[in-house]
């Protein structure tokens, strides 16, 4: 008997989780015709009908709920055995944007490795989804808001907190700033997540403005630094440029509804010291 493929079962066990083909494939990464072929590819080879395929979604027949049940256990068996092997070798990988890591991980994980020095660390720079399992990521931090995938442990590190700052030697920035739309007679420095276009259009019409653009945060810190302009970026990531008087800031956003940074982990019952400690540390940390 030909027994199905690991990355069937996965594609299987998401389609059974969320009832739906393009939410299993946003979680895997897929596109929704790949995990729905997979899927139908299954139910041929074992000759048994595992979904009812509806216009909005999917329900589990009796047999795909026995076996989406067996299925789930299998696969949390070998994430267990899996991780219990990586505990062994004291390895952890953290996945974290590339500008948080530039600006606020990076500068502070000497405290960690002389703290944990039987960890060995390695630390992915990446926008994208985290996938705990194909990539072998451990922990994750990412800027957005609830709800995320679900099966993940979510813990709110910071809010955005964004910051309108620039170098004190910029000479544009004398203009008093009463209001917020004030800020589009400056040079206005973006990042990927067009901040200052979200907040202009949030407060009010959307004014002309002139920008200078980078694909990240801090590409944008560092050329507000340097007197290029007005960036708006979250306290987090300039709190330190503040300290040091390389930036100053001119407006803070104090709303109440804004996105933040977010940590990341896998639920799962088996005990991962090694994440624990990351995690931990983490938000020790940003009491400091």
């Amino acid at each position: 008997m030909r027994l199905p493929n690991l990355n069937t079962l996965r594609m299987f066990d998401a389609a059974a989780r969320h009832l739906n083909f393009r939410r299993a494939a946003d979680e895997l990464n897929l596109t929704q015709g790949a995990v729905a072929q997979q899927v139908r590819q299954l139910e041929a080879d074992l000759a048994v009908r595992l979904f009812r395929r509806h216009a909005r979604g999917l329900t589990l027949t009796l047999p795909g709920e026995d076996f989406a049940s067996e299925v789930r256990r299998a696969l949390a068996l070998i994430e267990t055995a899996t991780r219990k092997i990586r505990a062994r070798k004291s390895d952890l990988v953290v996945s974290v944007t590339p500008s948080f890591a530039a600006k606020w991980l990076v500068p502070r994980l000497h405290r960690f490795a002389e703290r944990f020095p039987e960890i060995n660390l390695q630390t992915i720079a990446s926008e994208r989804r985290a996938d705990f399992r194909r990539d072998g990521v451990d922990v994750a931090i990412r800027q957005g808001r609830p709800p995320f995938d679900d099966g993940l442990k979510v813990r709110l590190l910071t809010r955005l907190n964004l910051c309108a700052v620039c170098s004190p030697d910029y000479p544009d920035a004398t203009a008093p700033i009463r209001r917020f739309s004030d800020f589009a007679d400056q040079m206005l420095i973006e990042d990927s997540h067009a901040h200052w276009r979200s907040l202009f259009a949030a407060l009010g019409p959307v004014p002309a403005y002139r920008s200078m653009r980078f694909n990240q945060i801090a590409l944008a810190i560092d050329a507000a630094a340097n007197g290029q302009g007005v960036a708006l970026a979250p306290h987090i990531l300039v709190a330190s440029d503040l300290t040091a008087g390389r930036l100053k800031t001119l407006w803070r956003d104090e709303r109440s509804e804004q996105d933040g940074y977010y940590i990341l982990c896998p639920e799962s019952a088996a005990p991962d010291p090694g994440r624990d400690a990351m995690v931990d540390w983490i938000l020790s940390e940003l009491e400091d």
